[in-house]
């Protein structure tokens, strides 16, 4: 009788710890998933600040159910003009072009990228992932100016953070890798096909695709900060001085930018001067 009972305390004192040790668990999961959620508003509102705000985004992650989309098409829309970059801390121009953006058959979080990045005359062949780490909603949909958006039926807005990894041919010049954390805002339309959102496009703090990350030469290991975006650059200190839209701090102009200055600021005195420089600018120079 008393073996009996000191067995049955001891299975009570056994599941009692099994059950603690799983709501500790738990708890542990839920306090990384917190971290990685607070650490994922810092990065979105950051880059989209004052578009987005903290307090506007769910904090449900909407990553699984909306997998059966294809967020590929939203790295290729944007005319290549309106992509703006720099590499190094002179805020030296780059030029960067995602040719295709393939969904992975196998990894809905997953994309095979193929593109060709350019500085100065130097144009590299590069081949990498995107790997979404997460998609958010923002609980109050913009309808940009005037509510021109407000009644044509969209049904969800929101952004997605993911990590991405371009590697560039090693038997190029000046060659090395691209790594960093994309930020993209997308909006799903009264059909249910997912849009590249521009509804702020007439916002003068208005951008998209944003790329903040690091180039790493492959020969001298040598690490530069790399950034680029659409119509914006996110972490861009003092180099974009625009402000209804991009304009280049006179300081640097020197360092690649001097023909993207000549297409957006020229007036009528300058109008074939300003014409050329646009028709340089939308060359499709990666083909």
């Amino acid at each position: 009788m008393k073996r009996n009972k000191l067995n049955n305390n001891g299975r009570l004192m056994k599941s009692f710890f099994k059950q603690k040790a799983k709501t500790i668990f738990i708890m542990v999961v839920i306090i990384i998933l917190c971290k990685q959620t607070n650490a994922q508003d810092t990065i979105i509102t950051s880059i989209f600040k004052p578009l987005i705000v903290t307090n506007n985004l769910t904090e449900m992650e909407y990553k699984d159910s909306l997998k059966s989309y294809d967020f590929g098409k939203l790295w290729t829309e944007t005319r290549n003009a309106m992509v703006h970059g720099f590499i190094g801390k002179d805020y030296q121009r780059i030029r960067i072009k995602i040719i295709k953006a393939i969904k992975d058959k196998n990894n809905s979080d997953k994309y095979n990228i193929i593109g060709k990045s350019m500085v100065k005359d130097n144009i590299n062949v590069f081949n990498g992932t995107i790997i979404i780490t997460s998609v958010r909603l923002l609980k109050e949909m913009h309808y940009g100016v005037d509510d021109d958006y407000k009644n044509i039926g969209i049904k969800k807005e929101g952004v997605l953070v993911a990590k991405y990894h371009f590697v560039e041919d090693s038997t190029q010049k000046h060659s090395g890798i691209f790594e960093g954390t994309l930020a993209t805002l997308w909006y799903i339309d009264k059909n249910g096909k997912l849009i590249y959102d521009s509804i702020e496009f007439h916002s003068d703090p208005y951008c998209n695709n944003q790329f903040a990350g690091t180039w790493k030469d492959y020969k001298s290991n040598i690490t530069l900060t790399c950034n680029w975006g659409d119509y914006r650059i996110p972490f861009s200190g003092d180099l974009d001085i625009g402000a209804g839209e991009f304009s280049v701090n006179e300081k640097y102009i020197k360092n690649g930018w001097e023909n993207c200055m000549k297409a957006t600021g020229w007036s009528e005195k300058n109008r074939r001067e300003g014409m050329q420089a646009i028709k340089i600018e939308e060359m499709k120079w990666w083909k």
